[in-house]
């Protein structure tokens, strides 16, 4: 494992998204300063696009054939480098990977994550999964440049005594097939993942007997989804919640306590959360603000950011740009994200709650809420939303549902029926390119 390697070396993993444009590979490199890039031989056409860009890269190698004669493969070059140099380190400070965040309002930051950071949380989150070593086999099908895939997925694994099942893609048949031949356990995923899988014949999904539980992270997961999918499958799903900034899971449902649908669950061992105003006080229960975290899994800071990062902290409290509550008993409920809240007449709308309605609706498999700039109402409300195979609705039609079980400055004034949703690498659904949609159907770009 490459990425194993370079953190043990004493060296920083920097991991990228090949599936992003060019210019934005280019700027994360050059952003990090990386000295060496390791690819895998299926993106060495991507490769080919950027590398010509880049200067200052002593290294690269290529998991299997490289994409050039300049090139090397990683196992030759690691055949060939005899001399192994002796490794010093501070485990408290010294920084074991950048992840960048995704660029929705510039350019993309790097939280810097350090051995300690990731060290502590490996061991908290196998406290509040419940993972057991030796036993559990966790298959991951996200992407390795993740933060949840690469820190729960790979490394909880690697450093606990549990085995790592991974699928290179997400194809519904491959993963029943996995688990069938491996006895997989856990199965980490998105919401978008769960409402596929949902959506297969029953023939295609009857090997999912030893999976004890699937978490979900990443994004909202609808009640409505959970509800049917658990009602199917016969197994829990464990919603958690948190940035890349913190590791990056902070909270999760419990396992053998109440499971509370729609809350992303009570912080997990050596985790604190708060909610905190726009001043930077702590609220009390049932009082809407910011979520904030605080422990060993919060960054360092971002890369190269000094102001970014002391505008992203309440002392040593991180700021997550969530906006949600704590009940009584402890646990949080997130709202929606702080960018995405729409205002209409003055009012709050949060866009989660509208599609919390939309899921419900039975002739609907996915939806998307977002904010378009008006006139005379501030913003309204615009619905992306996705038919289920077979079934045809209209916008008049979801409208009236929507009339049914919402606030009149609720309800989408636009419902745009679609094909897909634009979703990431991870199958998060990405509601900035919604906005430029309407942007550009507007005439404004």
């Amino acid at each position: 494992m490459a990425w194993h390697g370079i953190v043990k070396s004493g060296a920083t993993v920097v991991p990228v998204n090949l599936l992003i444009a060019a210019d934005e590979i280019c700027y994360i490199l050059g952003d990090a300063e990386v000295s060496g890039i390791i690819y895998h031989q299926a993106m060495a056409e991507k490769v080919s696009t950027f590398r010509d860009r880049l200067n200052g890269i002593s290294l690269w190698a290529a998991i299997g054939e490289p994409q050039s004669e300049s090139d090397q493969t990683l196992s030759t070059w690691l055949a060939e480098s005899s001399v192994t140099p002796a490794v010093t380190f501070d485990p408290l400070d010294d920084v074991a990977v950048i992840l960048y965040t995704s660029g929705t309002t510039g350019n993309p930051k790097g939280a810097m994550l350090s051995h300690h950071n990731l060290v502590s949380y490996t061991s908290s989150v196998c406290a509040g999964l419940q993972l057991k070593p030796g036993e559990d086999r966790l298959l991951v099908v996200l992407p390795m440049f993740h933060s949840f895939a690469a820190t729960v997925g790979m490394l909880t694994p690697s450093l606990h005594g549990l085995s790592l099942v991974p699928v290179p893609a997400f194809d519904p048949i491959l993963i029943s097939e996995t688990i069938a031949a491996t006895d997989a356990t856990i199965f980490l995923g998105v919401p978008s993942m769960y409402g596929v899988i949902l959506r297969l014949p029953e023939e295609q999904t009857a090997n999912w007997s030893s999976i004890r539980y699937g978490v979900s992270g990443g994004a909202a997961m609808p009640v409505e989804l959970m509800h049917q999918f658990e009602a199917r499958f016969g197994f829990p799903i464990l919603e958690g919640d948190g940035p890349t900034e913190c590791s990056p899971v902070t909270c999760v449902n419990p396992l053998d306590g109440e499971r509370k649908p729609g809350s992303v669950g009570l912080p997990i061992p050596g985790v604190e959360m708060a909610i905190f105003d726009p001043r930077g006080g702590v609220l009390a229960n049932n009082e809407i603000g910011e979520v904030c975290v605080r422990g060993d899994n919060v960054m360092k800071g971002y890369w190269k950011l000094p102001h970014d990062t002391a505008e992203s902290f309440y002392g040593e409290w991180v700021r997550t740009g969530d906006l949600g509550y704590r009940d009584e008993d402890g646990y949080f409920f997130l709202i929606d994200r702080i960018k995405d809240m729409i205002i209409v007449n003055g009012m709050n709308v949060y866009p989660r709650m509208i599609e919390e309605v939309l899921y419900k609706h039975p002739d609907l498999a996915e939806a998307a809420v977002v904010g378009e700039p008006h006139a005379t109402h501030g913003e309204i409300v615009v619905a992306h939303v996705v038919a289920k195979d077979g079934c045809s609705t209209a916008s008049s039609v979801i409208r009236a549902f929507c009339r049914e079980h919402l606030g009149q400055h609720q309800v989408p004034r636009k419902v745009i029926i679609r094909d897909s949703l634009p979703k990431n690498a991870t199958g998060k659904i990405l509601k900035r390119e919604l906005r430029k949609t309407g942007e550009v159907e507007r005439g404004i770009k």
